[in-house]
């Protein structure tokens, strides 16, 4: 069966297909890869894991055999509309989880949180429960801070199909949550995992979401950055400047990076 997402267009940035997509559109494409059981490895692209794909080749080929690389980032939907892609409108994981769990509902899809600080996963199904009446929510597991044995690894791989959800997000922070997807997007058996980052904290009420407006204008990267200042820095200020050097090396057509 052909997939969902194989009709669906994509722009080059930076030799990263990025699907020319909104967030309607996002979650319609989908319900419906839930409704076939079409597995669906879904990324979000912000100008930081574009920038670390580029520099870093293993990323890339993760990043571009995904089924979805959603446009994180007014930038990043801005560079795909002046590549003729008209439609195209930002799509974070913060909005996305919202809009999917709320489409959900209807279907009866269910939904398992994997990520986050102990105890940011259990707050987030209490919260999503309590703004979503009838969402349903077959698990959470925030891993340990430290590399797994393969023993763990199966049987947290055995735990998420036990639970046997149609949707795994997965808050572990890019790249670390987009390797693990790819690394199980074969053993484990739900259809579409999503990796979300920091969507989780702000769910759960762990981390202040930036004002709308700065989000409108592209400054939502700023205001992330002034409340953790130690911890972001190196991926706000020096990833966003080499993303803009990357782009301008590509618009110039000094550099010719072909989606591979």
């Amino acid at each position: 069966m052909k997939k969902h997402t194989d009709s669906l267009p994509r722009a080059n940035i930076l030799g990263i297909g990025v699907t020319a997509i909104n967030l309607s559109t996002t979650v319609s494409v989908l319900l419906k890869c839930i409704a076939d059981r079409q597995k669906t490895a879904v990324v979000l692209s912000p100008a930081f894991t574009l920038t670390y794909a580029r520099q870093h080749e293993y990323f890339r080929e993760i990043i571009n055999q995904a089924e979805l690389v959603l446009p994180d980032g007014v930038p990043i939907a801005l560079v795909c509309r002046l590549q003729g892609h008209r439609e195209v409108g930002r799509v974070c994981g913060r909005d996305l989880m919202l809009a999917l769990s709320a489409a959900s509902r209807e279907h009866h899809y269910t939904h398992y949180f994997y990520g986050g600080d102990d105890g940011v996963a259990e707050e987030l199904q209490t919260e999503m429960k309590r703004r979503y009446p009838g969402l349903q929510i077959a698990g959470t597991y925030s891993p340990p801070y430290r590399t797994l044995t393969d023993e763990e690894k199966r049987e947290i791989t055995d735990r998420i199909n036990r639970a046997n959800p149609d949707i795994v997000w997965v808050g572990l922070g890019s790249p670390k949550q987009d390797i693990w997807i790819a690394e199980h997007h074969d053993s484990i058996n739900a259809p579409v995992m999503i990796g979300v980052g920091a969507a989780f904290d702000f769910h759960a009420g762990r981390k202040p979401s930036a004002p709308e407006w700065m989000q409108r204008i592209a400054l939502e990267w700023l205001f992330r950055l002034m409340l953790e200042p130690r911890r972001l820095w190196r991926r706000y200020l020096i990833y966003n400047l080499l993303f803009l050097f990357y782009l301008g090396l590509q618009a110039t057509g000094i550099r010719r990076w072909e989606v591979q």
